[in-house]
């Protein structure tokens, strides 16, 4: 198992997210189908602009911290660098988000109320 940090935002030099998750691809179809309440649905954002793996979850909680308290020039750089073009990276990662899987991840959560 890893863990990752990562950042979505809702379009270039947009709002900027920054969450940790065991498992990216759930985590980016949640945010997508709005299922998380929060801030990340009130603005829409579901891009998956950047992300980095670790295999302890301490040194995920660690980075996630540090560029929460980053401001928002340092983070943006960091985009820059990393995804110049701020594409969303979501499908070279896990290919396009089916209908099936969008189903699954519904149901669980829905399971996961009662």
């Amino acid at each position: 198992m890893f863990y990752v940090v990562y950042i979505i935002t809702n379009k270039r030099n947009g709002t900027l997210y920054v969450g940790i998750t065991n498992n990216l691809k759930r985590r980016i179809c949640e945010h997508r189908l709005g299922i998380i309440k929060g801030f990340s649905k009130k603005y829409g954002l579901f891009n998956l602009i950047y992300f980095e793996k670790f295999k302890y979850v301490k040194d995920a909680i660690y980075r996630e911290k540090q560029l929460k308290h980053w401001n928002r020039k340092y983070k943006i750089d960091l985009i820059d660098r990393e995804n110049s073009e701020w594409n969303d990276l979501y499908e070279d990662v896990f290919g396009p988000l089916s209908l099936e899987y969008q189903e699954n991840v519904l149901n669980c959560h829905v399971h996961n109320k009662d």
